[in-house]
């Protein structure tokens, strides 16, 4: 009879954390992938690409300041200027365009969620949301 008690009480915790679970990340086959703007994971998502975008253009700058010229974000990662993956992060992209006057950053969302915004950053460290 005990171990009936036992079991239901696991079963009704193992339900909650899966509700829990997917209330924060979404459910199914896009496990670890933000689920719209609506949700914890998605705001740390967001400030995780803004936070990638400056550090992005921190690097950009000071490259210029000691070589003259704005670099790709290859070069940038494989001089160690970045420690940030240039491909992207859950669903993001990145991109940019070199002058040699300035540059843009762009980070493009191509993941599941709807809603999710498009950032860019440029010389001048302003982040801009569409």
């Amino acid at each position: 009879m005990r171990a009936f008690g036992l079991v239901g009480i696991i079963i009704v915790l193992a339900t909650v954390l899966y509700l829990y679970k997917a209330q924060l990340t979404g459910t199914g086959s896009t496990e670890g992938l933000t689920m719209g703007t609506n949700n914890p994971r998605a705001a740390a998502d967001m400030a995780g690409v803004k936070n990638d975008l400056m550090a992005m253009a921190q690097a950009e700058r000071a490259f210029m300041a000691l070589n003259g010229r704005y670099a790709t974000l290859e070069e940038l990662e494989s001089g160690g200027h970045i420690y940030v993956n240039p491909k992207g992060r859950l669903g993001y992209t990145y991109e940019a365009d070199i002058g040699d006057r300035g540059f843009v950053i762009r980070a493009v969302y191509n993941g599941p969620a709807t809603g999710m915004p498009n950032f860019s950053v440029n010389e001048t460290m302003q982040i801009s949301q569409r």
